[in-house]
């Protein structure tokens, strides 16, 4: 592989963009080459702002390129499985953000693209490459909480995402609660073989207009029969929400940080604090780093720590939180196993 690997970068949206300045600036062994998106002016733009010298309104011939080694796919989620076949039909290394698709059918269609290509496809799931939850997963192997016993995973948004968004997100389990999916599977080194799901709205009416949910609760049953619980809402008043808490036979870790600013104000009235808003401040230094890993994965051969099959394990349990919710019962993710 070369050593430095030429990215095209499909997607100039909101996670287009912080991938984009990554590329551009924060990993020597890469070069962003060129940036793809059907609307030419917002790939224009983008590449303006990071210096980029190529953009396109064309991300299918932006694969079909001799001269690109990898895709970092950041578009709208309906463009990602067909994304990903083409990209590995034309031998790219892949990075794609999460989802694979909404739909198990598609995931498992741009999988088999993967693997008869022989390429490498790395999932977007940022808290893998949080420093709080990686010294945490390592701790976990290393047997230092003893055997693990249960785990707790909380997120919540500020706000609900607007209209327009969540007609096409997919729900509250396949679009949010993915995260916390592959999170407990990858903390807990155990696959999920029960969950039951209870969810609500009683964010906003218009999470029923559209049969969602904004609040959800799921119980977890995993292989070693350790417990978990997940737990999601679409609004937090005081900003985003994630935290972990991880509880074994010889002690626990409490995972999650909320202060924007290192700093406690005391007065009379009390201790105070600002609050972290946002996924992509919280998570800032993880995307650099998942993109850091995906391009030395390239250069050094070595294949991605977070890859297709975690994608579709944390969609099969949306799918089995799914039904749960609708029939009012536990379900087994084994009913939704790749064939």
């Amino acid at each position: 592989m070369p050593e430095r690997v030429r990215v095209a970068l499909v997607g100039a949206g909101r996670i287009g963009q912080r991938h984009a300045a990554t590329l551009a600036s924060a990993i020597p062994r890469a070069e962003l080459a060129v940036i793809a998106d059907l609307h030419g002016s917002s790939a224009e733009t983008l590449a303006g702002k990071v210096r980029c010298d190529r953009w396109t309104d064309d991300p299918v011939a932006v694969l079909a390129d001799p001269a690109i080694d990898a895709v970092v796919i950041a578009s709208s989620t309906d463009s990602h499985a067909p994304l990903i076949v083409a990209a590995a039909g034309a031998g790219k290394q892949i990075f794609c953000e999460k989802p694979i698709a909404l739909d198990l059918e598609a995931t498992d269609r741009a999988l088999e693209a993967v693997e008869r290509a022989g390429v490498h496809l790395q999932m977007g799931f940022q808290r893998r490459f949080d420093k709080a939850y990686h010294q945490a997963k390592a701790l976990i192997d290393a047997g230092t909480l003893g055997r693990i016993e249960a785990i707790r995973d909380t997120m919540r948004d500020p706000s609900p995402a607007p209209r327009a968004y969540l007609e096409t997100s997919g729900g509250l389990y396949r679009d949010m609660t993915i995260h916390n999916f592959d999170c407990v599977r990858w903390m807990m080194g155990e696959e999920v073989t029960e969950l039951f799901a209870m969810g609500s709205a009683l964010v906003s009416p218009l999470f029923q207009e559209l049969d969602d949910i904004d609040t959800s609760v799921i119980s977890l049953r995993f292989a070693n029969d350790g417990l978990g619980v997940i737990d999601n809402s679409r609004r937090s008043g005081f900003g985003y929400d994630v935290r972990t808490e991880v509880f074994g036979s010889e002690g626990a870790i409490m995972i999650g940080y909320s202060r924007d600013t290192p700093m406690l104000r005391l007065d009379t009235n009390g201790v105070h604090s600002d609050h972290i808003h946002w996924f992509l401040e919280r998570f800032d230094q993880a995307y650099i780093d998942e993109l850091r890993v995906f391009v030395d994965g390239i250069v050094d051969g070595t294949p991605p720590p977070v890859d297709g099959n975690d994608a579709r394990a944390a969609m099969a349990l949306a799918y089995a939180a799914e039904a749960s919710r609708r029939e009012n019962a536990p379900v087994s993710p084994a009913r939704f196993a790749r064939a």
